[in-house]
């Protein structure tokens, strides 16, 4: 047997996330991965980040995590969303290089000291009086190990489906994985079956884009990784298209044949993210919509039909790709396809990401009901902290909504649960102002550097920025006297003289006024990068709806900070309703404040619930 300190089943986007924080934390790790080719793989579409995923990237890596040093190294176009928004929702998005990221990550992790990849199967959880033990393989080896971290995506009894012509596959024809489930159902795991999908892929040379509308990336915006100094280049451009009524209807005269809809697929997919098929139907009144040609690889012609994901045969396939301006002569490389894969209830698990059936062992990524590379990231970074701080017997972290996106994320999962995949969005968030992309090294990187991950490089670098930031806000705090050149700048912005002079944080709280506008035009503020400009300016103009949401975290900060014993009874307490001492009993709450967002307990019971447990 071969003695471990931790493994990590599953080489996707958790699993590496998992695998590179134990063995950066020290830990002798073991990774298992059916092959290295899947390794961080992108079977769906080749980006990272988007609305509210760009927020977890950002968090990820102030954590001290990989993804977003690895997607800024290998994107190809880099834009931010929602600048018409508040800064709120500004979201982070990069097409990616799929095969050069895959790459990339796999020579981090076999560089990575204390970390060591197989290639096999995990067939058997070994567990002693509900704790783990150990792992077992496909191919009859045993590992010892202290805790184990499952991330195996949508690879668990995985089959893909195109029309009638239906694989036993994972996703990009790789090789399914069939024996952990019926491990994980003995250990007392609800198991789930969901469903995701991929459009076809086209012959770029074969596409008509002057029938598209050209989508450039952007420039002088924030990277993901906040070690990144220079704004990745933007070396592609992707194109903006729409289906039309031919397309409509092709669907429509054919929806027997959508697996969809004539009984074949079982599992349940994602709302958020429907199959073409599902929005015809679902949004009958609407007679187009959106389709993004985006580059998949710089090293092949491969474009990714987003928007236009689908399990039709691929007659129909053809036929609705042809149907769209610009694709009518266009060669289809890939056909789409629905993917159906085993899950487990996340609702088994704590907010540490800790099974409750057993001890040490972790669940990250799609297995507990997520969708998508970030959700998957964040989640596997958090299981691998914690399956560190649990191998050294210290005290788990759990990330709270009130300082992180990861932690709404996985409080949804482990409160509420989640029937269908789980896709984050800034609206889950009630603190999203504060919770906002540019901040998030300043609310994580100190976590980060307490649990070990975050190295001297990444904190000095943040040093030296909170000490800019102070430098500055400061600065800003002295007052610019009357002159011309200032009622010159003011009248140019549309803003009302200031006869007496100003301060300079009053001038940036005038609504046609930036921070940058007065460090280019009147030649103050000089010497500040644009990330301590941009995060400075937002306290100054925003200042009165954070005070807002500081104090309501404030208030909440008494029930999360109220601890439940592990071993109260539940179902003996009196006072409290059955329906919400079931519900108390089954999710196990860690705190007052995750016990009043439980589904099905209501504040009487929360104050029957508090007055319990001072008596």
């Amino acid at each position: 047997m071969m003695d471990y300190d931790s493994i990590v089943i599953g080489g996707g986007h958790a699993g590496v996330e998992a695998s590179l924080a134990l063995a950066r934390t020290g830990n002798k790790t073991l990774l298992i991965t059916l092959t290295k080719e899947s390794l961080s793989f992108m079977p769906c579409n080749p980006s990272i980040g988007g609305t509210a995923k760009g927020h977890l990237v950002c968090e990820i890596d102030a954590l001290g995590g990989q993804m977003g040093i690895s997607a800024d190294a290998n994107s190809l176009q880099i834009r931010m969303l929602n600048l018409s928004k508040g800064p709120a929702v500004y979201s982070l998005r990069a097409q990616i290089d799929k095969n050069a990221y895959h790459r990339n990550m796999l020579k981090v992790c076999e560089n990575q000291e204390n970390l060591t990849i197989i290639e096999d199967e995990a067939s058997e959880i070994l567990t002693e009086e509900r704790k783990v033990v150990g792992v077992k393989t496909k191919s009859g080896l045993t590992f010892s190990c202290k805790s184990v971290v499952v991330c195996v995506g949508v690879y668990l009894n995985a089959r893909t489906i195109t029309g009638t012509v239906i694989k036993e596959k994972g996703p990009a024809t790789f090789d399914r994985a069939t024996l952990l489930t019926k491990n994980l159902a003995d250990l007392g795991f609800e198991i789930r079956r969901f469903k995701t999908g991929t459009p076809p892929r086209l012959d770029g040379d074969t596409i008509d884009y002057s029938k598209f509308i050209e989508q450039k990336g952007d420039t002088n915006i924030q990277s993901f990784s906040f070690l990144t100094k220079k704004t990745p280049k933007n070396i592609c451009v992707c194109h903006l298209g729409y289906t039309t009524l031919k397309t409509k209807q092709i669907i429509l005269d054919n929806l027997d044949k959508a697996p969809m809809y004539n009984g074949e697929i079982n599992g349940i997919g994602p709302r958020y993210c429907p199959s073409i098929e599902t929005k015809i139907v679902r949004f009958a009144d609407h007679d187009r919509h959106q389709l993004f040609l985006e580059p998949e690889t710089l090293e092949t012609n491969e474009i990714y039909l987003q928007g236009m994901s689908t399990s039709m045969p691929s007659d129909i396939q053809k036929q609705m790709v042809e149907s769209v301006p610009g694709l009518e002569e266009t060669k289809i490389t890939k056909w789409g396809y629905a993917i159906e894969y085993d899950c487990i209830n996340p609702l088994n698990l704590y907010p540490t990401l800790e099974s409750k059936p057993v001890s040490g062992l972790y669940c990250a990524g799609q297995i507990n009901g997520t969708s998508g590379y970030e959700e998957a990231g964040a989640q596997g970074l958090l299981a691998g902290i914690n399956a560190n701080l649990y191998n050294k017997n210290k005290e788990q972290l759990i990330l709270r909504r009130d300082n992180s996106y990861i932690g709404v994320l996985v409080d949804d999962l482990t409160t509420k649960g989640t029937n269908e995949p789980y896709r984050m969005m800034t609206s889950r968030a009630e603190f999203r102002l504060l919770l906002r992309q540019d901040n998030a090294d300043i609310r994580l990187t100190e976590i980060g550097r307490s649990v070990g991950l975050v190295d001297d490089v990444r904190y000095n670098a943040f040093k030296r920025k909170m000490k800019s930031i102070s430098k500055l806000k400061e600065e800003i705090k002295q007052s610019i006297k009357p002159s011309k050149a200032l009622d010159e700048f003011l009248a140019r912005h549309n803003e009302s003289p200031a006869p007496k002079g100003i301060t300079i944080v009053n001038l940036i709280k005038r609504s046609n006024i930036s921070i940058f506008d007065i460090k280019k035009e009147l030649g103050l503020l000089k010497g500040y990068s644009r990330e301590v400009l941009n995060q400075v300016s937002i306290s100054v103009k925003y200042a009165g709806y954070l005070t807002r949401e500081e104090q309501l975290i404030e208030r909440n900060a008494k029930l999360e900070s109220r601890l439940i014993p592990d071993d109260i009874d539940y179902l003996n307490l009196k006072g409290i309703r059955m329906e919400a001492r079931m519900k108390l009993a089954e999710i196990k709450p860690k705190t007052i404040g995750q016990a009043s967002r439980i589904s099905g307990v209501n504040p009487a019971d929360i104050n029957v619930l508090i007055l319990q447990l001072k008596n």
